[in-house]
Parts: C-alpha cells; sequence; structure tokens
C-alpha cells in the first residue's frame, strides 16, 4: 500500500470531531500507526497562555516513567575531572576546544543532547547559533548547564524529555514508540501531562489546556480529552 493511501484508511478510523478519552485515543493512535517502523508517538498541547510574555513561558523537563523508546546520543562540553565523570558516566561523546570546533568547521552535530558545565558556557556560547535554531544549546531551565554532569548524562539516558512552547503556544513532546503498548504509553502521557499542568503560569488566564492530540509519526492527529 502506498503511503497515501495507507495515510487515507488511517484517516478514515479517527472521528475528526470526536474528543476521545485517554485510553480510546491512545488505541487508535496505535491502530493508526501502520508505517513498517516503530512509530513514535507525540503528544501536543495547545496551551491558553501568550509565549511572547515572559510571564506566561511554559517550559520544562520530565523523566518518563517507561523513557522515549530513543537511544540518544550525549555530548559533554567540560574539562578536567568532570570530563573524567562524564566519560565514566556513559556519554558519548566529551570534550572541549576540539568539539567546538568540530561542530564548527565540520557542521558536526551527531548528537542528540549537549550538556555542559556552567564554567565552559563561555566557549559553548561561540556555537549557539548552531545548537539554538536546533534546540541543542544548553540550558539550565532544562538541566543541561550543570555541575552534576553524572545526574544530567543519567536523566537523558533514562528517558528525560524537554517540554516547552512552540510561537503557536503549543507544546509538542515525545511520549514513547508504538511498540511501548497503550499502558505505558498513558503512564509516560500522565507524566508529562502532570508536569504541563504544574508549570501553569500565575499570569495565564482562562483555560490553560485548550487542546490536547496525540498523533504518531506517520498518522493523523487524535484529539483527547485529559482530566485528572
Amino acid at each position: 500500500m502506498n503511503t497515501g493511501k495507507r495515510l487515507e484508511k488511517a484517516q478514515s478510523l479517527v472521528e475528526k470531531s470526536k474528543i476521545y478519552e485517554v485510553e480510546e485515543g491512545l488505541a487508535k493512535v496505535i491502530e493508526t500507526a501502520t508505517a513498517k517502523f516503530d512509530e513514535t508517538i507525540e503528544l501536543h498541547v495547545k496551551l491558553g497562555v501568550d509565549g511572547r510574555n515572559a510571564d506566561q513561558q511554559v517550559r520544562g523537563t520530565v523523566v518518563l516513567p517507561h523513557g522515549t523508546g530513543r537511544e540518544l546520543k550525549v555530548l559533554v562540553i567540560a574539562k578536567g575531572d568532570k570530563a573524567d565523570i562524564a566519560k565514566a558516566h556513559g556519554a558519548d561523546f566529551v570534550g572541549a576546544e576540539d568539539m567546538i570546533e568540530k561542530i564548527t568547521k565540520e557542521n558536526w552535530l551527531g548528537f542528540d543532547v549537549c550538556i555542559t558545565t556552567p564554567d565552559m558556557m563561555g566557549l559553548v556560547g561561540r556555537i549557539a547559533r548552531i545548537l539554538g535554531p536546533r534546540g541543542l544549546m544548553p540550558n539550565p531551565k532544562s538541566g543541561t548547564v550543570t555541575t552534576d554532569v553524572a545526574k544530567a548524562i543519567a536523566d537523558v539516558k533514562a528517558g528525560k524529555v524537554e517540554y516547552r512552547l512552540d510561537k503557536g503556544n503549543i507544546v509538542h513532546v515525545i511520549i514513547g514508540k508504538k511498540s511501548f503498548g497503550a499502558s505505558k504509553l498513558a503512564e509516560n502521557l500522565e507524566a508529562v501531562m502532570d508536569a504541563i499542568i504544574k508549570s501553569k503560569p500565575q499570569a495565564a488566564k482562562g483555560t490553560y489546556l485548550k487542546s490536547i492530540s496525540l498523533a504518531s509519526t506517520m498518522g493523523p492527529g487524535v484529539k483527547i480529552r485529559y482530566q485528572k
């Protein structure tokens, strides 16, 4: 079946106007994830905030109970003892000026997460224009600028994800793979939703959770209702 026909069939299984309960919505997402690979499942949450205002930003991290299903490559930019600790705790790449040069001159981006220590931020700032647009720039709020590199690496490897608003005031977060099944995906979803709800800015007015939907990599969106 070609991609167009496959997607058309998947879309026919979802009622566009219906808002599904979480369990039923997850079942629909799994049912419509019919690609030949293990599709990633994403959660999309439209929030009633205005991200243009500093006091209405929503950003944070959460470690998913069952991980993301992805093997993330971690780059640690550090020196001395911190570099040694990073190597000992499973960082895939460790370095300082040599890594900055590799990224700058070779346009190398063979990693998913960049962690650094506070004293190295001046150095990392040289590649901010490269890392920033790709969401790879270390940030204290996401736990990727820290003196505890061992914990930062462990969190990433355990399935820590970052959530933050895009320009449309929507948060997009991976909650796992199709192969996880509905139960594990539901627990990951709950962890993310709890974190987003706890991150509600005091300045936010009106309805905070405006709309919530799920989608697989190649499948249609499924609207869901989330209630604690």
